[in-house]
């Protein structure tokens, strides 16, 4: 679509927010980089507007426009209005004092938001001693216990001298939106707000949003790559592609009839529980079982005329009896991890019982297949997974990885198990050392693991697989920060196989990724996991991921595993009122079926 003035759908009387013909271009070494175009926007008292499209497309420069965020090199022309100020006009002070008490921002990552140092009750405060200098330390506290009371902060009272680290992630997340509130600020800006959640604290999070907003009339800009949390909470969306503004519309609309080809694109990337999904791992497993079956003859799997039979199979009949026939040749397979009544407990200190992390664990994982485990921050998952790759010891019960038992295992016995381990990180420009590129890092488990290599041949492999991840092969030697959310994404899945792992952890890999780079990293994921057969955990929050990629999926609950079986059976027929509850908390791309679902995850998670 060529580059237009949208029309803009709400009236600029009365509106808390308008962004007029807004342009912003950064100054770079590389010249001038050309982020937002063009873009005009208002937002009335009440209304939720969602700004959503892929990495880049200029989303969260647009929102840190609004408060004035953005670096020197930024430059600014056209107008942001709010309260009849122009933002890109003002003074730092008289900015300064519209931040908080005008408009007020919930940034995307909590954990670096609150400052580890201070307590919550302290950094809420700030903002209110900022504006208000004269006012007394209790008028202070009974202040921010108001405002962690308004976020539901259970105890305010004594929990404002807790520290960060002494809250979960949801409850940091209504910290964030606690220092937001404080001062009464009409418009909020929230950036990602609910990405690193899993879905049943995300739905709180949505909830409270609501709340908010219908109780104090507060608007809120909402920047987000989830289309099931625009579905949950928008009144109206923007849709961004490279800096312009190419679409806005009603949420009903948006969902319904979408004008835009890439908002179509967008919208079809995204993943949903029992969908079919082009490239998914079932479909090639049935394709796989298809072929084998004409080629052997397995009337189970061949044409059924030459089976001999009389009616012909549909497509789907034949599909389910491919993936049947691959799930047994599965079964048989070794198990590449084998846990029985595990338990891992984490010590206390100064003279505490330690935390009970994981109680009395069994599963299994065969070689060559991908078991999906689920649940709620806590639950456990990701202490399960460093359990097996040795990175946190097994306190009871049985654990064996590759034959290896991890109760009680020795460090120098298992670093020759180690190598055959890969692992993906949730966040990969954290697990990169940004003082090496690309290349180096890759190359890491070489260094420990084959140190006989010679360099010419770790970089050789170290192109290899930045070929097998699609990855041109000028980026080994870039460095992190020189790569996008995907990219560095691929690199680390890149640098999980270096060593030819026989199993792979992929911890929340895709957790921060938009729709679309999601889908293709998933994409990427499918095709290697074909190509290699390796075993894989696969820990998400997203069951719609875990369902499809996975060949079964468990369910974890305060450290229990609720539920266990394939896709169809734990998120088709869920048997247990928590895997129910999981379900129901998923926000899903269309209005209409979100607004059922949040009405059932509420009655659930009232029910006893």
């Amino acid at each position: 679509m060529s580059k237009q003035k949208l029309e803009r759908t709400a009236s600029a009387t009365g509106s808390i927010l308008d962004v007029d013909s807004l342009d912003v271009t950064f100054s770079t070494d590389g010249g001038d980089v050309h982020a937002v175009k063009d873009v005009s926007l208002s937002v009335s008292p009440g209304e939720v507007l969602a700004i959503v499209g892929e990495s880049g497309s200029g989303k969260t420069v647009t929102a840190r426009s609004i408060l004035g965020l953005l670096p020197e090199t930024a430059q600014r022309t056209g107008a942001i209005v709010i309260s009849g100020q122009n933002v890109l006009n003002v003074s730092a002070d008289e900015l300064r004092a519209m931040r908080g008490r005008d408009v007020a921002m919930v940034f995307q990552e909590p954990s670096t938001a609150l400052n580890p140092v201070f307590t919550v009750g302290w950094q809420i405060a700030e903002g209110l001693r900022a504006h208000d200098r004269k006012a007394s330390k209790a008028d202070l506290k009974a202040r921010v216990v108001k405002a962690m009371r308004q976020v539901g902060i259970l105890d305010a009272e004594s929990r404002f001298d807790y520290y960060p680290h002494q809250f979960s992630g949801g409850q940091k997340q209504r910290i964030v939106i606690a220092m937001a509130l404080a001062l009464g600020a009409r418009l909020i800006v929230a950036d990602e707000p609910t990405t690193a959640l899993d879905v049943t604290v995300q739905a709180e999070i949505l909830d409270l949003l609501r709340e908010l907003r219908d109780d104090t009339g507060t608007a809120i800009v909402l920047i987000t790559h989830n289309m099931g949390v625009v579905a949950d909470l928008a009144d109206r969306v923007a849709v961004m592609l490279r800096g312009d503004l190419v679409e806005v519309s009603s949420v009903e609309q948006l969902f319904n009839d979408p004008q835009e080809q890439y908002t179509r694109e967008l919208l079809a990337a995204v993943p949903r529980i029992g969908s079919t999904v082009a490239g998914s791992r079932k479909a090639a497993a049935a394709e796989a079982g298809a072929q084998t079956g004409a080629a052997t003859g397995d009337p189970s799997t061949t044409d059924p005329e030459a089976a001999g039979t009389d009616s012909p199979r549909t497509d789907s009949a034949r599909e389910t009896s491919a993936g049947t026939a691959s799930a047994k040749k599965r079964d048989a397979r070794e198990s590449i991890v084998t846990a029985r009544g595990l338990d891992i407990v984490y010590p206390g200190g100064f003279g505490k019982s330690g935390f009970h992390a994981v109680k009395k664990v069994s599963f299994d994982i065969k070689a060559g297949e991908v078991y999906g485990l689920v649940g709620e921050s806590g639950s456990g998952k990701t202490t399960i997974g460093r359990a097996i790759a040795g990175l946190t010891r097994a306190s009871g019960g049985s654990l064996e990885v590759l034959g290896h038992e991890m109760v009680g295992f020795k460090e120098r016995e298992f670093s020759k198990i180690r190598r055959r381990i890969g692992f993906v990180f949730q966040d990969p420009a954290a697990s990169f050392n940004p003082h090496l590129s690309i290349g180096e890092c890759i190359a890491e488990p070489f260094a420990i693991h084959r140190r006989e290599m010679s360099p010419s041949d770790r970089s050789q492999r170290v192109l290899e697989l930045l070929d097998s991840v699609q990855l041109p092969k000028a980026y080994a030697a870039r460095y992190p920060h020189e790569l996008s959310g995907g990219q560095r994404q691929r690199a680390s899945l890149a640098r999980g196989l270096a060593l030819d792992p026989e199993l792979l952890i992929a911890d929340e890999p895709t957790s921060a990724l938009d729709v679309s780079v999601q889908a293709k990293v998933l994409e990427l994921f499918v095709e290697l996991q074909n190509r290699f057969d390796f075993a894989a955990l696969f820990i998400s929050h997203d069951l719609a991921v875990v369902d499809m990629l996975s060949d079964r999926i468990g369910v974890l609950f305060h450290g229990e595993l609720v539920e266990e079986g394939t896709g169809e059976q734990v998120l088709g027929s869920p048997d247990n009122d928590y895997t129910k509850r999981l379900i129901a908390s998923l926000p899903v791309p269309d209005p209409a079926e979100q607004a059922e679902r949040r009405e059932l995850a509420r009655t659930l998670r009232t029910t006893p």
